[in-house]
């Protein structure tokens, strides 16, 4: 069913003076749906995430642009764009619904009960890590609070970090490579990253007494390009990284092609290394170590869902580093 405004290409005139919006539960609904269509990224991608149609979402979009007197985004050919009340809408949303979280937390507290949405981000390619302690944390949580909803993402660093300064995300555990004055950060444990050539490549066959530790100066290797260590650069030119990569395994199939070196979490690296694939060069001298923090937005109220998920992880929320 068509509604006024989807039938217009512009929204309708607003009056110059409105009515403050009172929130019903219908407009809880369609913030809901409209949240999910941005984080989405559009109508077509939140298909599943609402298990709902195209027709219905776009129906239910335009009714909340109706609702609130505007133009929430545009949806085409051209793709899904926020417009700028759009954004402010969004963004307010994600505050709303952050404010109901806590809300439902603290009675929930009082009631010795935990439940709502536990949003946590957490880097690629960490679950071979024996030393992170993020599934027993998880398991802890969901057998002494089964009603608390875990949303994981994994997945980029930047990504992580902006979605927990915009809210999305209530957490993120990530490698610190330099802080940010938007985030706390709080210890949870260290990795060991080495280099590592593969068949093919001409350090593979090379005894071990043989290569020195300035040895990654005479090959190209790979810049993984969040993992900003200056420690690289005591083992390796600059200019001899000949390629780049965003996530752990893109840096892998680099190394696999048997013509650069590369840094690798030594976790990750282990199956490759035991199936013969890989190799570590000297991993006695050529090494780095990446402190792993809990990170949480500064200055914001710590909900007791947040409190119990940092237990769990083993943190003092009193003792930031």
């Amino acid at each position: 069913m068509e509604t006024p405004l989807s039938n217009s290409g512009n929204p309708a005139p607003k009056p110059t003076q409105r009515a403050p919006l009172a929130l019903s539960g219908l407009d809880f609904k369609l913030l809901k749906v409209f949240k999910a269509v941005v984080e989405a990224g559009g109508f077509s991608a939140a298909q599943n995430e609402l298990n709902v149609g195209l027709a219905a979402i776009s129906k239910q979009i335009s009714d909340l642009e109706i609702r609130i007197g505007m133009r929430l985004c545009t949806r085409g050919r051209e793709g899904f764009h926020l417009t700028e009340e759009g954004r402010l809408v969004y963004q307010a949303s994600i505050d709303l619904f952050a404010s109901v979280d806590n809300f439902r937390d603290r009675l929930s507290s009082a009631q010795n009960e935990l439940i709502g949405d536990l949003g946590v981000g957490v880097i690629d390619n960490t679950i071979s890590d024996p030393d992170s302690p993020l599934v027993a944390a998880l398991r802890r949580i969901n057998e002494e609070s089964p009603k608390v909803r875990f949303q994981l993402q994994a997945s980029q660093l930047d990504e992580i970090e902006r979605g927990v300064v915009e809210g999305r995300l209530v957490a993120g555990i990530v490698p610190v490579y330099q802080k940010r004055e938007e985030f706390d950060y709080y210890a949870l444990y260290e990795e060991r990253s080495e280099v590592y050539c593969a068949v093919g490549h001409p350090l593979f066959a090379v005894p071990e007494a043989e290569i020195s530790s300035n040895v990654l100066k005479d090959y190209e290797c790979v810049n993984h390009r969040y993992a900003i260590h200056r420690d690289k650069l005591n083992f390796a030119r600059y200019d001899s990284f000949s390629a780049s990569a965003t996530q752990v395994e893109a840096v892998a199939l680099l190394i696999k092609t048997g013509c650069f070196v590369g840094f690798l979490p030594q976790h990750y690296a282990a199956n490759l290394v035991a199936q013969g694939q890989f190799r570590a060069v000297r991993p006695d001298l050529i090494h780095i170590v990446t402190p792993f923090n809990l990170i949480l937005r500064h200055n914001t109220v710590r909900s007791p869902l947040v409190k119990a998920f940092a237990q769990a992880l083993g943190v003092d929320l009193k003792a930031p580093v």
